[in-house]
């Protein structure tokens, strides 16, 4: 009964944070195409606003829709990094990809994970600064820096322990962290934290480990 008790609460908790993540950007297109029909002489401008924010929406779902929907298959680098530029925030930050082989394939769920922890690297940037992807053949590493860094308070328990994660899943607002230790544990994928030099303020590694 807790199962399913826990399941339902993370759908509803998706639900919200889609609702609330993709309402955002209708609105905006929205306002865009209620402003150009108040000002039919002038338009252009107006519209492509509206042509932006549409395109906005669009890659937001695909984002979303690779991240959070079923698995569809891998994901190479070139793949991830074109939906990474519907991340939130995505203006505020640098997203830095050289550190992967550019021959790097995700497979077996591992790019639905990848893309997971890169919405929770954006959601942890909200100064803005830097997203970094690093690794080789059997594992990746997302590093964020930035002024305001900082992975959410008790990810590291979620990531060892799936009843802290369970337990975690409390509002829509900071679904993204026990989600994305969820996914990993549901795949055999693992999540770490690496270890730091005690006198490094910048935020820790998280390892994805895919082999």
């Amino acid at each position: 009964m807790a199962m399913v008790e826990d399941a339902f609460r993370l759908s509803q908790l998706l639900c919200a944070r889609l609702c609330h993540d993709l309402g955002g950007l209708a609105e905006t297109l929205n306002g865009m195409l209620d402003l150009a029909a108040e000002e039919p002489h002038q338009p252009s401008e107006t519209l492509r606003f509206a042509g932006e924010a549409a395109a906005d929406l669009t890659s937001r779902i695909r984002l979303l829709r690779a991240a959070w929907g079923p698995d569809s298959g891998p994901l190479d680098v070139a793949q991830i990094r074109v939906l990474a530029e519907a991340l939130p925030g995505r203006h505020r930050m640098t997203l830095d990809f050289s550190g992967v082989p550019r021959t790097k394939v995700f497979g077996d769920g591992s790019g639905r994970v990848l893309l997971n922890l890169m919405l929770l690297g954006a959601e942890s940037l909200p100064g803005g600064g830097t997203l970094t992807l690093a690794g080789s053949d059997s594992n990746v590493a997302v590093t964020i820096a930035g002024s305001r860094a900082a992975w959410p308070a008790g990810f590291a328990a979620m990531l060892s322990d799936n009843t802290a994660a369970w337990a975690a899943l409390t509002s829509a607002r900071t679904l993204q962290a026990p989600l994305t230790a969820l996914l990993a544990g549901s795949l055999g994928l693992r999540l770490s934290l690496q270890t730091v030099p005690a006198r490094t303020r910048a935020p820790p590694p998280v390892l994805l480990t895919m082999g």
